[in-house]
């Protein structure tokens, strides 16, 4: 894997991962156009790097902002953090659910490698991005409403809901949806947005173990990155920098955006995006 390989697939998947316009309709597209394979160990190591690089950007990027409203106290803190479970559960439930649901009645029982074939299939990710757009779109006028909504349980509990139905379905971009959600229900947009992050810094590791899991299962892939572990480690942590870097980038550019009533052009984005995925499947079939 070169060096421009790297970059690119480390700056889409750090600037769409946490920018509201699905991270792995991109990927997917840019691997397809590089003429990749998503499934070999080399480039599952290095998307477990990219995860953990736009991770690390979060934590960064809003460190001083939750310091300063939710570890002011113990009573603060122990407050948000029911709602982070209560949102987190939420997710748990709604996304093993689904998936269950998926594997053993829509698809009979089939391996989970094959629902892993239909949640990347052109027309799913296309729909995904225009749920999501229109979301986008429509809670985008909700921030000219006064928003003094506060975030309780009732609230986490739909944010984490909403996130749970986006975890099997590629396109259906989870920052996107989950801030459209707080916005939808009246909370203010910094306070979405802070909070959408925090579920992110959250759901991450989860993402990061299955992927690793992933990898440890199949015997071939696990014997190929133990006698190539040099080779395949340097390329995935600078991945890590460059995701790193890229995700701090597009956390400014998203609060800028949501920030200053320019958030509706993340939702006609998504809409071009997913006309943009047919045609480009169509194209390549």
């Amino acid at each position: 894997m070169n060096f421009f390989t790297i970059l690119v697939l480390a700056i889409v998947q750090g600037v769409c991962e946490l920018l509201p316009i699905s991270s792995s309709a991109h990927v997917i597209m840019a691997e397809k156009l590089m003429g990749l394979d998503p499934t070999s160990p080399e480039m599952t190591l290095l998307l477990v790097m990219l995860h953990t690089g736009t991770m690390f950007a979060v934590i960064v990027y809003f460190w001083k902002s939750w310091k300063e409203r939710y570890f002011a106290s113990s009573k603060i803190f122990w407050q948000f953090a029911k709602l982070v479970i209560v949102a987190t559960a939420c997710t748990g439930i709604i996304g093993l659910s689904l998936m269950t649901l998926i594997e053993k009645v829509l698809l009979h029982g089939s391996a989970h490698a094959e629902i892993e074939h239909l949640f990347g299939n052109a027309y799913v990710i296309a729909t995904g991005l225009a749920v999501v757009g229109v979301m986008i779109i429509i809670s985008a006028k909700q921030q000219s409403i006064n928003t003094s909504q506060d975030l309780g349980v009732r609230e986490s509990a739909w944010i984490g809901i909403v996130q749970g139905i986006c975890l099997p379905f590629r396109g259906f971009s989870r920052s996107g949806s989950t801030i459209s959600t707080g916005l939808l229900l009246g909370i203010d947009k910094i306070r979405a947005e802070e909070f959408s992050f925090a579920l992110a810094v959250v759901l991450t590791p989860a993402v990061i173990v299955k992927e690793v899991l992933r990898l440890i299962k199949s015997q071939e892939s696990s014997l190929l990155v133990a006698n190539n572990l040099v080779s395949i480690a340097w390329p995935s942590l600078l991945g890590m920098v460059f995701s790193f870097v890229a995700g701090l980038v597009a956390l400014k550019w998203l609060s800028q955006w949501l920030e200053h009533g320019r958030w509706h052009f993340f939702g006609y984005y998504c809409l071009c995006a997913s006309v943009t995925v047919l045609i480009f499947d169509h194209f390549l079939h």
